[in-house]
């Protein structure tokens, strides 16, 4: 596995088409321009008249409502990404896969494997994606994994495409791409549950609503950094914190008998489980 914050150098990309438009798909091209990709070298396929209206309005970028609309800028499309719900994910992909036979393909689609998406379009030269949503603000993390058909050239073009958005992370097995949905696809919900029960508590205690939240939000983003920037593990960082007799004492000594650590590995593999019964699902 293979962790990389390398900045990004898109303006070497040629054209990059995306299919879908959404959240994830804005968060890319906005990090792709912002990085030197000219805007004339993206393309977006997105049915819904709304939300073109946004692409064209935001970015500057043509937008069209379906693959027969875009069918030159497909044709020489270098990269595609799909940004496509999975339901969607195989008529989609029927239908742009007689224009993009030789482009490389990058899925940020939750639970489609790269089988069924190599069966539709056609080719192996697939990287599939699970990001994260503070790829909205550039501080993603994204797990990746390339088919055998993806050369290095092909990696290092992915790569480019998704450090515009954060970290990223190689993953060697397919099947890792659900252990990285559980951490860090899902990861910023349980962010945000804590979150909500930190303020609830901080309301409990007396402070007022934004009082609890600021120093909630502060705290993760400051135990983050602190984190990141160490080489110690997590367990040494908490135990430096944790004195014994002390308030976070009574706090983590409590929350072990309740035994909220197993819950909360627990709930991962849950999570974990349903990303197996997406792809079961949606990947046919």
């Amino acid at each position: 596995m293979t962790v990389n914050t390398t900045s990004p150098a898109s303006n070497s990309l040629g054209t990059i088409a995306f299919i879908g438009g959404g959240n994830m798909a804005s968060a890319i091209i906005g990090g792709l321009i912002a990085q030197g990709q000219p805007k004339d070298r993206i393309v977006v396929v997105e049915p819904f008249e709304a939300a073109r209206d946004a692409l064209r309005s935001n970015f500057g970028i043509e937008a069209h409502a379906d693959a027969a609309a875009a069918a030159t800028a497909l044709d020489s499309a270098g990269i595609v990404v799909w940004a496509v719900k999975p339901q969607t994910f195989k008529d989609a992909a029927l239908a742009v896969a007689p224009h993009t036979a030789s482009a490389l393909h990058l899925s940020v689609a939750a639970g489609i494997p790269t089988d069924s998406i190599s069966r539709w379009l056609g080719t192996g030269r697939i990287v599939r994606a699970m990001p994260n949503t503070p790829a909205l603000v550039g501080k993603g993390m994204t797990g990746l994994f390339a088919r055998a058909e993806v050369d290095a050239a092909g990696r290092s073009a992915i790569e480019q495409v998704v450090a515009t958005t954060g970290q990223f992370v190689w993953v060697d097995q397919e099947a890792h791409l659900d252990a990285v949905t559980a951490l860090s696809g899902s990861g910023p919900a349980y962010v945000f549950l804590f979150l909500e029960a930190m303020t609830q508590a901080g309301l409990d205690m007396g402070l007022t609503a934004e009082q609890s939240y600021r120093l909630g939000v502060a705290t993760f983003q400051g135990a983050s950094e602190l984190a990141a920037r160490s080489t110690e593990p997590a367990e040494v960082l908490r135990e430096r914190v944790t004195s014994k007799g002390g308030t976070t004492h009574a706090a983590i000594t409590h929350m072990q008998a309740q035994q909220v650590p197993a819950h909360f590995v627990a709930a991962m593999r849950a999570a974990e489980a349903r990303a197996k019964e997406l792809a079961a699902e949606f990947g046919k």
